[in-house]
């Protein structure tokens, strides 16, 4: 089986795509990534109780700040203007768990996917960040693309667990 990888010329070597023949879509790209600590580890990042202050605000604007930035941390992205980046966040301090969310807009020629893994996942580190004084076990799991719209490739989704559609 033949491959032919869109990154790679016939030499091997690496190299930046070409998408100046690309239509401009509207299009979009949400991203998650999730934070598993303790219980009430969740209970001071919700309080703004930790040590190192309030992660909420800090973690959010850290994601969006890399969101704008993924072309200069990942090599073969390009530059592309963003309109909008959200970054959310949903506790379950039974579970332990903070689920971060982020979504991002474009209205360009090539997707935001990953922009917005990059918003979440800087957003998870920077939680982890603030709370390695309390708990220095807490993991980042579950980084991946939620749903993408827009481009050649059209729409999709996964299957959030939950879902009952």
């Amino acid at each position: 089986m033949d491959h032919q990888f869109s990154h790679v010329r016939a030499d091997g070597s690496a190299h930046m795509v070409d998408v100046t023949g690309k239509h401009t879509t509207a299009r979009t790209s949400r991203a998650q990534a999730v934070v598993q600590t303790r219980g009430d580890v969740i209970g001071m990042i919700m309080d703004a109780g930790l040590p190192k202050g309030d992660a909420l605000p800090v973690a959010r604007v850290a994601g969006i700040m890399a969101a704008k930035k993924t072309w200069e941390t990942i090599p073969l992205c390009h530059p592309i203007p963003l309109g909008k980046i959200t970054v959310d966040f949903e506790a379950n301090p039974k579970a332990g768990t903070l689920r971060i969310e982020s979504l991002v807009k474009t209205k360009g020629i090539t997707g935001v996917e990953m922009e917005a893994l990059t918003a979440a996942s800087t957003a998870a580190l920077t939680v982890f960040d603030m709370i390695k004084a309390v708990d220095a076990r807490a993991v980042i799991t579950d980084i991946y693309v939620l749903e993408k719209t827009g481009g050649k490739s059209g729409d999709w989704a996964v299957d959030e667990p939950g879902d009952d559609s």
